[in-house]
């Protein structure tokens, strides 16, 4: 039965060779697809959305199949490059907003002059910041 299993490994192998595979905006995409198919069901008993949904996820479906066994892997990964220079700065900036929110230890100032972030500390009532890039004055209640 082993044998079996790794024979049917290396002919997937074989036969995904020279395409494109799952990169990052086929799972973003797998990810709109399950969303869109959650929506779906929770609107059941509206038959025009759900039927506008069913249609988006079939749509979302049919190009992520495409994405992972084309064999134009130059245009794929140009495709894969415009989403990652969207996504990446978009998901940095959700990391550093889950951070400071999980810091209880101090308050996170943004100056408006040159968008530099200052940290200080938390209780200390109303603070006026110097901001260290430009030197405007930041006033705010830590």
């Amino acid at each position: 039965m082993r044998n079996f299993f790794y024979r049917l490994s290396c002919a997937m192998a074989r036969f995904m060779y020279g395409r494109n595979g799952a990169d990052q905006l086929n799972m973003a995409l797998l990810a709109a697809y399950l969303l869109l198919w959650l929506l779906q069901v929770l609107l059941g008993r509206n038959h025009m959305a759900r039927m506008l949904l069913e249609f988006l996820a079939l749509a979302v479906a049919a190009a992520v199949v495409y994405r992972t066994f084309s064999r134009n892997l130059d245009k794929r990964r140009a495709e894969n490059a415009r989403f990652l220079g969207w996504w990446l700065p978009v998901k940095n900036r959700i990391s550093i907003a889950r951070q400071q929110g999980k810091d209880k230890d101090h308050r996170y100032f943004t100056c408006k002059n040159c968008k530099a972030v200052c940290r200080v500390p938390a209780g200390k009532g109303k603070v006026e910041i110097t901001c260290p890039k430009c030197g405007e004055k930041i006033i705010g209640k830590s």
